[in-house]
Protein backbone atom coordinates (compact mmCIF):
# COMPACT_ATOMS: atom_id res chain seq x y z
CA UNK A 1 0.00 0.00 0.00
CA UNK A 2 1.35 3.71 -0.60
CA UNK A 3 2.56 6.06 1.89
CA UNK A 4 -0.73 7.78 2.43
CA UNK A 5 1.17 11.35 3.56
CA UNK A 6 3.28 11.24 0.74
CA UNK A 7 1.48 10.42 -1.94
CA UNK A 8 -2.11 12.06 -0.86
CA UNK A 9 -2.06 15.28 -3.00
CA UNK A 10 -1.01 13.33 -6.10
CA UNK A 11 -3.25 14.97 -9.09
CA UNK A 12 -4.42 11.95 -10.67
CA UNK A 13 -6.40 11.18 -13.84
CA UNK A 14 -9.29 8.22 -13.78
CA UNK A 15 -10.29 6.77 -17.37
CA UNK A 16 -12.68 4.15 -17.40
CA UNK A 17 -13.50 1.95 -20.19
CA UNK A 18 -16.83 1.26 -19.54
CA UNK A 19 -17.35 -2.08 -21.92
CA UNK A 20 -15.00 -3.44 -19.96
CA UNK A 21 -15.57 -2.10 -16.21
CA UNK A 22 -18.40 -2.79 -14.00
CA UNK A 23 -21.13 -0.35 -13.16
CA UNK A 24 -21.38 -1.16 -9.30
CA UNK A 25 -17.59 -0.97 -8.39
CA UNK A 26 -17.51 2.66 -9.11
CA UNK A 27 -18.03 3.20 -6.07
CA UNK A 28 -15.57 0.92 -4.36
CA UNK A 29 -13.28 2.40 -7.41
CA UNK A 30 -13.36 5.64 -6.70
CA UNK A 31 -12.40 4.94 -2.54
CA UNK A 32 -9.64 2.75 -3.51
CA UNK A 33 -8.25 5.69 -6.00
CA UNK A 34 -8.88 8.53 -3.12
CA UNK A 35 -6.07 6.15 -1.04
CA UNK A 36 -3.32 7.69 -4.04
CA UNK A 37 -4.61 10.25 -4.52
CA UNK A 38 -7.13 13.49 -5.94
CA UNK A 39 -8.67 12.40 -8.53
CA UNK A 40 -8.97 15.28 -10.29
CA UNK A 41 -10.13 14.22 -13.78
CA UNK A 42 -12.92 11.30 -14.25
CA UNK A 43 -13.76 10.08 -17.64
CA UNK A 44 -15.46 7.35 -18.77
CA UNK A 45 -15.36 6.06 -21.83
CA UNK A 46 -18.51 4.17 -23.77
CA UNK A 47 -21.13 4.23 -26.50
CA UNK A 48 -23.88 5.69 -24.43
CA UNK A 49 -26.48 5.75 -27.20
CA UNK A 50 -27.09 1.91 -26.18
CA UNK A 51 -30.10 1.16 -24.18
CA UNK A 52 -27.83 -0.93 -21.78
CA UNK A 53 -25.80 2.27 -20.78
CA UNK A 54 -28.50 3.79 -19.08
CA UNK A 55 -28.22 2.28 -16.03
CA UNK A 56 -24.76 3.80 -15.64
CA UNK A 57 -25.89 7.52 -14.99
CA UNK A 58 -26.94 7.21 -10.79
CA UNK A 59 -23.08 5.96 -10.69
CA UNK A 60 -21.78 8.64 -12.75
CA UNK A 61 -23.81 11.73 -11.21
CA UNK A 62 -22.69 10.33 -7.70
CA UNK A 63 -19.63 10.26 -8.35
CA UNK A 64 -19.20 13.15 -10.94
CA UNK A 65 -18.12 11.11 -13.29
CA UNK A 66 -17.76 12.66 -16.83
CA UNK A 67 -19.19 10.65 -19.90
CA UNK A 68 -17.33 10.68 -23.26
CA UNK A 69 -19.19 9.65 -25.98
CA UNK A 70 -18.15 7.02 -28.56
CA UNK A 71 -19.85 5.57 -31.24
CA UNK A 72 -19.24 1.92 -31.69
CA UNK A 73 -18.38 1.90 -35.45
CA UNK A 74 -18.48 -1.63 -36.13
CA UNK A 75 -20.27 -4.26 -34.55
CA UNK A 76 -18.24 -6.50 -32.28
CA UNK A 77 -15.11 -4.39 -31.99
CA UNK A 78 -14.36 -2.27 -28.68
CA UNK A 79 -14.64 1.60 -30.26
CA UNK A 80 -13.96 3.28 -26.65
CA UNK A 81 -10.07 2.06 -26.46
CA UNK A 82 -8.47 4.73 -29.35
CA UNK A 83 -10.48 7.80 -27.68
CA UNK A 84 -8.90 6.90 -24.46
CA UNK A 85 -5.87 6.38 -25.55
CA UNK A 86 -5.71 10.05 -27.71
CA UNK A 87 -7.53 11.50 -24.20
CA UNK A 88 -4.56 9.80 -22.26
CA UNK A 89 -2.07 11.75 -24.60
CA UNK A 90 -3.16 14.91 -24.16
CA UNK A 91 -3.75 15.16 -20.65
CA UNK A 92 -0.04 13.33 -20.87
CA UNK A 93 1.20 16.62 -22.45
CA UNK A 94 -0.62 19.26 -20.25
CA UNK A 95 1.52 18.38 -17.76
CA UNK A 96 -0.90 18.95 -15.19
CA UNK A 97 -1.35 15.31 -13.88
CA UNK A 98 1.33 13.04 -11.49
CA UNK A 99 -0.92 9.78 -12.18
CA UNK A 100 -3.01 8.28 -14.27
CA UNK A 101 -5.63 5.42 -13.37
CA UNK A 102 -6.80 2.90 -15.90
CA UNK A 103 -10.23 1.16 -14.93
CA UNK A 104 -10.32 -1.81 -17.65
CA UNK A 105 -9.19 -5.81 -18.09
CA UNK A 106 -7.91 -4.78 -21.87
CA UNK A 107 -4.69 -5.62 -22.56
CA UNK A 108 -4.62 -3.37 -25.33
CA UNK A 109 -4.23 -0.77 -22.57
CA UNK A 110 -0.57 -2.54 -22.15
CA UNK A 111 1.13 0.05 -24.49
CA UNK A 112 -0.34 3.35 -23.36
CA UNK A 113 0.24 2.41 -19.72
CA UNK A 114 3.94 1.36 -20.41
CA UNK A 115 4.23 4.65 -22.24
CA UNK A 116 2.89 6.75 -19.10
CA UNK A 117 5.20 5.35 -17.17
CA UNK A 118 8.43 6.09 -19.35
CA UNK A 119 7.19 9.97 -19.12
CA UNK A 120 7.61 9.53 -15.21
CA UNK A 121 3.84 9.41 -14.17
CA UNK A 122 2.64 6.77 -11.70
CA UNK A 123 -0.01 3.95 -13.50
CA UNK A 124 -2.45 2.48 -11.39
CA UNK A 125 -4.47 -0.02 -13.29
CA UNK A 126 -7.58 -1.36 -12.39
CA UNK A 127 -9.48 -4.73 -13.78
CA UNK A 128 -10.62 -8.28 -13.07
CA UNK A 129 -9.04 -10.70 -12.18
CA UNK A 130 -8.84 -12.27 -16.09
CA UNK A 131 -6.41 -9.07 -16.98
CA UNK A 132 -3.29 -10.44 -18.66
CA UNK A 133 0.09 -10.30 -16.77
CA UNK A 134 1.65 -7.72 -20.06
CA UNK A 135 -0.77 -5.37 -18.78
CA UNK A 136 -0.69 -5.63 -15.40
CA UNK A 137 3.26 -5.82 -15.54
CA UNK A 138 2.52 -2.34 -17.65
CA UNK A 139 1.40 -0.74 -14.35
CA UNK A 140 3.27 0.61 -11.63
CA UNK A 141 0.03 -1.21 -9.34
CA UNK A 142 -2.74 -3.13 -10.72
CA UNK A 143 -5.97 -3.75 -7.80
CA UNK A 144 -8.66 -6.59 -8.69
CA UNK A 145 -11.74 -5.68 -8.62
CA UNK A 146 -12.73 -8.95 -7.38
CA UNK A 147 -10.65 -8.00 -4.63
CA UNK A 148 -11.97 -4.11 -3.62
CA UNK A 149 -15.57 -5.57 -4.05
CA UNK A 150 -14.71 -8.46 -1.54
CA UNK A 151 -16.98 -7.21 1.48
CA UNK A 152 -15.61 -10.20 3.42
CA UNK A 153 -13.56 -10.07 6.84
CA UNK A 154 -10.06 -9.65 5.94
CA UNK A 155 -7.71 -12.09 7.95
CA UNK A 156 -9.90 -15.04 7.45
CA UNK A 157 -9.74 -16.56 4.31
CA UNK A 158 -8.15 -15.50 1.16
CA UNK A 159 -9.89 -13.88 -1.71
CA UNK A 160 -10.52 -15.32 -5.23
CA UNK A 161 -7.58 -13.97 -7.08
CA UNK A 162 -4.90 -15.45 -4.65
CA UNK A 163 -6.43 -19.21 -5.94
CA UNK A 164 -6.08 -17.93 -9.65
CA UNK A 165 -2.61 -16.36 -9.30
CA UNK A 166 -1.78 -20.01 -7.71
CA UNK A 167 -2.99 -21.15 -11.17
CA UNK A 168 -1.32 -18.84 -13.39
CA UNK A 169 2.09 -19.46 -11.32
CA UNK A 170 1.63 -23.16 -12.19
CA UNK A 171 0.90 -22.57 -15.41
CA UNK A 172 4.56 -20.79 -15.61
CA UNK A 173 2.94 -16.82 -15.46
CA UNK A 174 5.52 -15.13 -13.27
CA UNK A 175 3.57 -12.32 -13.12
CA UNK A 176 1.36 -14.35 -10.49
CA UNK A 177 2.61 -14.42 -7.04
CA UNK A 178 0.97 -16.82 -4.29
CA UNK A 179 1.23 -18.36 -0.70
CA UNK A 180 3.94 -20.59 -1.77
CA UNK A 181 6.39 -18.96 -3.62
CA UNK A 182 5.92 -15.52 -1.28
CA UNK A 183 8.54 -17.01 0.83
CA UNK A 184 11.53 -17.56 -1.27
CA UNK A 185 10.79 -14.34 -2.89
CA UNK A 186 11.03 -12.17 0.14
CA UNK A 187 14.10 -14.26 1.42
CA UNK A 188 15.80 -13.31 -1.77
CA UNK A 189 15.09 -9.73 -1.52
CA UNK A 190 16.17 -10.04 2.29
CA UNK A 191 19.16 -11.22 1.00
CA UNK A 192 19.61 -8.27 -1.56
CA UNK A 193 18.37 -5.49 0.97
CA UNK A 194 20.62 -6.77 3.82
CA UNK A 195 23.01 -4.78 5.80
CA UNK A 196 24.74 -7.90 7.72
CA UNK A 197 21.94 -8.16 10.29
CA UNK A 198 19.90 -9.56 8.77
CA UNK A 199 17.02 -7.32 9.46
CA UNK A 200 14.97 -5.32 7.13
CA UNK A 201 11.85 -2.89 7.37
CA UNK A 202 8.78 -4.70 6.35
CA UNK A 203 8.49 -1.14 4.29
CA UNK A 204 11.48 -1.79 2.37
CA UNK A 205 9.88 -5.12 1.06
CA UNK A 206 6.68 -4.10 0.31
CA UNK A 207 8.03 -1.35 -1.83
CA UNK A 208 9.62 -4.15 -3.35
CA UNK A 209 6.99 -6.85 -3.64
CA UNK A 210 4.59 -4.09 -5.42
CA UNK A 211 7.83 -2.89 -8.15
CA UNK A 212 7.75 -6.56 -8.99
CA UNK A 213 4.62 -7.75 -8.66
CA UNK A 214 2.40 -4.94 -9.61
CA UNK A 215 -0.78 -6.91 -8.59
CA UNK A 216 0.71 -7.56 -4.84
CA UNK A 217 -2.07 -6.75 -2.51
CA UNK A 218 -2.02 -8.62 1.03
CA UNK A 219 -5.65 -8.57 0.64
CA UNK A 220 -5.09 -11.36 -1.99
CA UNK A 221 -3.74 -13.53 1.12
CA UNK A 222 -6.53 -12.93 3.61
CA UNK A 223 -4.43 -9.87 5.40
CA UNK A 224 -5.41 -5.93 6.06
CA UNK A 225 -1.67 -4.81 6.36
CA UNK A 226 1.52 -6.20 5.29
CA UNK A 227 3.11 -6.15 8.73
CA UNK A 228 0.02 -8.88 9.53
CA UNK A 229 0.92 -10.94 6.39
CA UNK A 230 4.76 -11.28 6.86
CA UNK A 231 4.43 -12.29 10.53
CA UNK A 232 1.87 -15.06 9.35
CA UNK A 233 4.43 -16.67 7.14
CA UNK A 234 5.82 -19.20 9.13
CA UNK A 235 9.37 -18.71 7.66
CA UNK A 236 9.47 -15.12 8.91
CA UNK A 237 9.57 -13.19 11.88
CA UNK A 238 7.95 -9.91 12.30
CA UNK A 239 9.88 -7.47 15.36
CA UNK A 240 8.86 -3.84 15.81
CA UNK A 241 11.61 -1.27 17.43
CA UNK A 242 11.13 2.10 18.60
CA UNK A 243 13.46 5.00 17.13
CA UNK A 244 15.36 7.83 18.97
CA UNK A 245 12.04 9.71 18.32
CA UNK A 246 9.40 7.68 19.23
CA UNK A 247 8.15 6.41 16.27
CA UNK A 248 7.38 2.66 16.01
CA UNK A 249 9.16 1.17 12.92
CA UNK A 250 8.89 -2.95 11.23
CA UNK A 251 11.52 -5.01 11.22
CA UNK A 252 11.44 -8.24 8.91
CA UNK A 253 13.92 -11.52 8.85
CA UNK A 254 13.82 -14.91 8.08
CA UNK A 255 13.67 -17.32 11.00
CA UNK A 256 17.17 -19.74 10.82
CA UNK A 257 16.62 -23.39 9.55
CA UNK A 258 16.11 -25.77 12.50
CA UNK A 259 18.85 -27.60 13.43
CA UNK A 260 18.90 -31.48 11.89
CA UNK A 261 17.62 -33.66 14.98
CA UNK A 262 20.62 -36.12 15.98
CA UNK A 263 19.81 -39.80 14.82
CA UNK A 264 19.37 -41.86 18.00
CA UNK A 265 21.92 -44.09 19.07
CA UNK A 266 20.80 -47.75 19.00
CA UNK A 267 21.62 -49.52 22.24
CA UNK A 268 22.55 -53.49 21.17
CA UNK A 269 22.33 -55.94 24.46
CA UNK A 270 24.50 -58.75 24.02
CA UNK A 271 23.35 -61.63 25.00
CA UNK A 272 25.61 -63.84 27.41
CA UNK A 273 25.62 -67.59 26.79
CA UNK A 274 26.90 -69.95 29.20
CA UNK A 275 28.86 -73.18 28.47
CA UNK A 276 27.46 -76.71 30.00
CA UNK A 277 30.07 -78.17 31.69
CA UNK A 278 30.61 -81.74 30.33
Amino acid sequence: MPDQSSEKDLRLAVLIDADNASRTAMRDVMAEIAVYGTPTIKRIYGDWTTPNMASWKPILLENAITPIQQYSYTTGKNATDSAMIIDAMDLLYSGNLDGFCIVSSDSDFTRLAARLREAGKLVIGMGESKALGPFVKACDQFKYLDLILDHGEADSAPAVPAAEAGARAAAGDDTAINRESIGRIIDGMIDEMDDGTGWVRTSRVGDQLIKRYPDFDVRNFGSKSLNKFLASLPELEVEERILANGNPIQFVHMRPAPAPKKAARKTTTKRRTTRKSK
